[in-house]
C-alpha cells in the first residue's frame, strides 16, 4: 500500500511546506497523515496521484463521512489535498485541481444550551446564605435580568443607573422596561418582569454601600453611572459576570455550568414554549433575521418530544411501560 514515504511527489511537497512555507512541525505532521490517506485511496483505486479526478475525491470524501469522520475533520483533509494539488499545478504536473470544487458536508447547527424551566427557577430563587448581602443583592439582580429579559452579557454590563445622552442602556423601574444597545448598535426596549424589578430595586438600594466607590469616583467619575459595579467600585466586566454566574450555578446545585448566554437561550426557549410567538421572541432578543430565532423552535420541539416519550404509551417499549393498575374484583 502506498504511503507518504513511498510517494516522491508527497515527499517533495512536504519538503516545500516545511522549508519554503515554514509551516509548524505539527502542521507538517498532519499534512503527512492526510496525504498518506490520499495516497492509500489512490493506490486502492489503481490511480497515480496526478491522475486523480474530482469524482474520485468526492467518493473518498463520502467514504470518510460514512466512516464517522466529522465535517470539520473532513474539511481539514480536503484543505490539505487542495493545497497539495494547487502546488502540483504550479509545478506543471497537473492541468487542474481535482479538489477545488469539493467541499465537506455542512455540519449540523448545534442546538443552543438552555436550562429546563425548573432549573432556571431554581437558579433564580436560590439565595447564597454565605455571601455578603451586597454581593448577593447584585448577583440576584444579574440572574433575574439575564433570565427575565434575555439580555446579552454586554448589554447587561453596559446598563447605567439612569437614562442619559451617553448611556448605552438603562432600566426604568417605574415603567418596568429596559433600554439596551444590542448588536449593530440597534436599540431595543424589553419588558422587566416583577421579580427582576424587585431584585433590581433591592440592588440599587445597597449599590452605593461599596467601600471602594468613593475612591473609584475620584479616579473615574463615569463609574457613578454604571448599574452593576464590582468590589473595586468600577463597572462590572463581562468576565466577572461569567465567573460569578458559573459559581452561583454550581452552588445552586445545577449540573451544567451556567453562563450568561445560557440564560438568554433559556429565556427565549421558555417564552416560545409558552406563547409560540416566534416574532415576539425575535423582537425581545433583538435578532435582525428571524432565521436566527427559529433555532429555538427546535428546542421547543425537543421539549415536546421529551414530554411525548415520557407520557405516551406507544412511545416506549413494552417492558419500559409502568405496570397497569389491577382491576378490583367484583
Amino acid at each position: 500500500m502506498a504511503t507518504s514515504t513511498e510517494s516522491p511527489l508527497i515527499e517533495k511537497y512536504l519538503e516545500h511546506v516545511r522549508v519554503e512555507r515554514r509551516l509548524a512541525a505539527r502542521t507538517v505532521e498532519l499534512y503527512a497523515i492526510h496525504l498518506s490517506t490520499l495516497a492509500e485511496k489512490a493506490h486502492a483505486g489503481g490511480l497515480a496521484l496526478d491522475r486523480v479526478q474530482t469524482a474520485h475525491v468526492r467518493r473518498w470524501m463520502a467514504q470518510l463521512h460514512s466512516a464517522g469522520r466529522e465535517s470539520r475533520g473532513i474539511a481539514l483533509v480536503l484543505s490539505c489535498w487542495r493545497s497539495f494539488y494547487r502546488w502540483l499545478g504550479h509545478e506543471g504536473l497537473v492541468g487542474s485541481n481535482p479538489v477545488q470544487d469539493v467541499h465537506a458536508p455542512k455540519a449540523g447547527r448545534p442546538l443552543p444550551k438552555a436550562l429546563a424551566v425548573d432549573q432556571a427557577v431554581q437558579l433564580a430563587d436560590w439565595h447564597d446564605e454565605q455571601a455578603d448581602p451586597w454581593t448577593e443583592a447584585r448577583d440576584r439582580a444579574i440572574v433575574e435580568l439575564l433570565y427575565g429579559c434575555g439580555l446579552r452579557v454586554g448589554e447587561l454590563t453596559g446598563l447605567d443607573l439612569r437614562a442619559s445622552g451617553n448611556a448605552r442602556g438603562w432600566v426604568d423601574l417605574d415603567a418596568k422596561e429596559a433600554s439596551v444597545l444590542g448588536k449593530g448598535s440597534k436599540r431595543r426596549i424589553v419588558p422587566v418582569g416583577t421579580k427582576a424589578a424587585e431584585a433590581l430595586a433591592a440592588w440599587i438600594a445597597v449599590r452605593d454601600q461599596c467601600p471602594a466607590l468613593p475612591a473609584a469616583l475620584l479616579r473615574d467619575p463615569s463609574a457613578a453611572a454604571a448599574l452593576f459595579i464590582g468590589r473595586s467600585g468600577t463597572r462590572l466586566s463581562a468576565q466577572s459576570v461569567w465567573r460569578q454566574l458559573r459559581g452561583r450555578g454550581l452552588k445552586a446545585g445545577l449540573d451544567a455550568p451556567v453562563h450568561p448566554h445560557m440564560l438568554r437561550h433559556s429565556f427565549a426557549s421558555h417564552v416560545l414554549q409558552s406563547s409560540s410567538d416566534l416574532r415576539a421572541v425575535q423582537e425581545l432578543l433583538g435578532h435582525a433575521n428571524i432565521s436566527t430565532t427559529q433555532i429555538y423552535t427546535r428546542l421547543d420541539f425537543q421539549h415536546l418530544a421529551q414530554a411525548y416519550d415520557a407520557a405516551h404509551p406507544r412511545a416506549r417499549a413494552r417492558e419500559e411501560r409502568p405496570a397497569s393498575i389491577p382491576k378490583k374484583e367484583k
